[in-house]
């Protein structure tokens, strides 16, 4: 946190060299088998991702990224040659004076969005924090935060939305079944969690059909943005702006962060890295990829409180389950052909219902995500339907 403050990375890189070499040791310890059979850092990926080894990671990430870069590279181009065309309308605009003082409208109408979906308010409780989290001690008792804010009135409604996807793996697992309390109840991996946060954040709430369903709710709650259509609201929350900070990346260049994460923290697991360079790969990478320039380690290498707390191997996840998001969401479409029907009337319980029996209630059953994805879709984990709907929602929205 010190070193944060002060954007002081000499300080910190002792102790980040000092905490990979104790995760090298738990790893070697903990899953001996899991080390001898691959690579050091499989050990530390298994924490996280049941199964998952760096080969495997490796070829999932190379398919994504191949199929990402020349997307965002034409997005990208799109908004340099017309740099109105995704121009927020000015009641959407953060700094539209209709904002100010609307954090406790924020707030009520996030919770009620929260109770449309399916957060079960007698099992669980909603509060702000500084950064929102789901937690709680069983699926009697899951309790999400989220934060609002004046000058951004998106924050506050998209963290409600992820983290009741979050709260709704947590509340649908075998709460009152024979398992309940026992390992097979728990979640399946960081992933699958993710994959259910991120399916309600981006294939429910950034879908058009949601915002026939939410813009009203904003106009009767902010009635300046009456003026806002259910497009307006569709196209603003789907921007396209890569940026320094990886919890605000929007969704086509968020894996960006995670590959130059995963690809450090690679490395340093097995001694390839000095710490002292991590700075200079950081700042490159980010130029390279994203072409955005890091003016400080603070807004760069030292953003981030996972390697501090000792969860290396995590980074991955997000985007593993962002990928198995697009996958679930395409069987659940398969499940449910009037899904995006329903959605558009805020009827959400079809939707929660066929995940909870699908995903929730499964639990830890299966060994790996790889076969929880074969039992709900036919196949393990594969980025082509996370590409196929990018490049299908983004060629839309930027007109390529």
């Amino acid at each position: 946190k010190k070193a944060r403050e002060a954007s002081d990375y000499p300080a910190y890189a002792p102790i980040l060299q000092d905490m990979f070499a104790l995760k090298r040791e738990v790893a070697a310890t903990t899953r001996p088998d899991v080390c001898a059979a691959g690579e050091p850092y499989d050990g530390a990926l298994d924490a996280f991702e049941r199964g998952m080894t760096a080969s495997r990671l490796d070829a999932i990430f190379a398919k994504t990224r191949e199929g990402l870069e020349p997307l965002l590279k034409a997005v990208l181009a799109k908004k340099r040659d017309a740099p109105d065309v995704d121009a927020l309308p000015p009641a959407l605009a953060f700094d539209h004076p209709g904002w100010k003082g609307s954090v406790e409208k924020q707030a009520e109408l996030s919770k009620k969005v929260a109770a449309d979906l399916g957060f079960d308010f007698t099992k669980g409780r909603f509060d702000v924090s500084t950064h929102p989290f789901t937690g709680g001690a069983c699926p009697t008792d899951v309790r999400i935060t989220t934060r609002y804010s004046d000058g951004n009135w998106l924050e506050g409604f998209a963290g409600t939305v992820h983290e009741v996807g979050h709260a709704l793996y947590e509340q649908g697992r075998a709460g009152d079944a024979v398992g309940d309390g026992l390992p097979v109840s728990k979640a399946l991996s960081m992933g699958t969690h993710e994959s259910q946060s991120l399916l309600w954040e981006r294939m429910v709430l950034q879908s058009k059909a949601f915002w026939e369903y939410a813009a009203p709710l904003f106009h009767e709650a902010f009635p300046h943005t009456k003026e806002a259509s259910p497009e307006d609201f569709y196209r603003a929350i789907n921007r396209v702006q890569p940026g320094l900070i990886r919890v605000e990346a929007d969704e086509l260049s968020y894996p960006f962060h995670v590959f130059l994460r995963y690809d450090v923290e690679r490395a340093l697991f097995a001694g390839e890295l000095d710490v002292a360079t991590i700075p200079q790969q950081w700042n490159a990478y980010m130029k390279e990829r994203l072409d955005v320039d890091v003016p400080d380690d603070a807004s760069g290498v030292l953003q981030d409180i996972h390697w501090s707390f000792g969860a290396v191997g995590y980074f991955p996840s997000y985007t593993l389950g962002a990928i198995m998001a697009a996958q679930i969401f395409a069987a659940a479409e398969d499940a449910l052909p009037d899904l995006s029907d329903q959605i558009r009337r805020g009827e959400f319980a079809p939707l929660r219902e066929w995940l909870r029996t699908e995903i929730h209630e499964v639990g830890s059953t299966y060994a790996s995500p790889d076969d929880l994805l074969r039992a709900v879709t036919g196949d393990g984990i594969d980025p082509a339907p996370f590409l196929d709907y990018l490049t299908a929602k983004y060629g839309e929205l930027y007109g390529l």
